[in-house]
C-alpha cells in the first residue's frame, strides 16, 4: 500500500472544490452533481497515477457502490461499500439511487465536500439558522448527524426524489433531533415533506 498511499497524498493536494453548479428548477437551489464531483478529483488522481473505479451492484431494495482507487503499480485502495435504497422499483428509482450513491461514495472516499462557486459565494442567501432552543438538547455529535441528514434531504430534493427525501427525514426519530432537522430545511422542502406525509395518511 506504500505506492498508492503516497500517490493519494499527492493527488489530494490538487483536488478542486466540488462546486454546486447544477440547479433544481423546482426549488431554485443549487447542488453538486456527479460530474462535478468527478471533475473535482479526476485530473489530480490521474496525474498521480491513480485510476478511479466505482463498482456497482443492485439488489431488490436498491444499489450498492464502492469507490476504488487503482494505482499504476497495481496497488488498490477499496473505500467501503455504500448502499442506497431505491425510492421506486423502476428505472428512475434505481437510476436516482445509483447517481446518489456514486456521488456520496466518491466524496467520502476523496475527502471532499460540496462548495458554492465563487460567483455565488458573495451573494448567496445564508442557510436557515436553527435557534438555540432547538439544538441545546441535542449533543454535538448527534447534531453533526442531523446536519448530514439535512444535506442528504437537500440532495434528494435536488434530484426530484421526494420519496427518498421523506425516507431520510423519517430516519430521524428522536423528537429533539427531528425538531432541529426541521429547522435546517427550507420552507419549500418542509412543505413538500408535509404534503407527502399527508398523502400517506390519506
Amino acid at each position: 500500500m506504500k505506492n498508492i498511499a503516497s500517490a493519494l497524498v499527492r493527488a489530494q493536494r490538487g483536488f478542486a472544490p466540488a462546486l454546486k453548479t447544477s440547479t433544481n428548477p423546482h426549488f431554485r437551489s443549487k447542488y453538486v452533481d456527479l460530474s462535478g464531483c468527478i471533475e473535482a478529483v479526476i485530473d489530480s488522481l490521474n496525474n498521480a497515477g491513480i485510476a478511479l473505479v466505482q463498482r456497482t451492484s443492485e439488489d431488490s431494495t436498491g444499489v450498492t457502490v464502492e469507490t476504488v482507487f487503482v494505482h499504476e503499480s497495481g496497488e488498490m485502495m477499496e473505500c467501503g461499500k455504500l448502499h442506497v435504497p431505491a425510492s421506486k422499483q423502476d428505472a428512475q428509482g434505481y437510476g436516482s439511487a445509483l447517481t446518489y450513491a456514486r456521488r456520496y461514495s466518491l466524496m467520502a472516499a476523496a475527502g471532499i465536500a460540496p462548495e458554492d462557486d465563487d460567483g455565488n459565494a458573495a451573494s448567496r442567501t445564508p442557510a436557515p439558522k436553527v435557534s438555540a432552543t432547538k439544538t441545546d438538547l441535542v449533543p454535538p455529535s448527534r447534531m453533526a448527524i442531523v446536519a448530514d441528514v439535512a444535506a442528504a434531504i437537500d440532495e434528494r430534493i435536488s434530484a426530484n426524489d421526494l420519496i427518498g427525501a421523506f425516507e431520510e427525514y423519517s430516519g430521524i426519530t428522536d423528537v429533539e433531533e427531528k425538531t432541529a432537522l426541521w429547522g435546517m430545511l427550507d420552507s419549500k422542502t418542509r412543505s413538500s415533506i408535509k404534503k407527502h406525509a399527508e398523502s400517506l395518511k390519506g
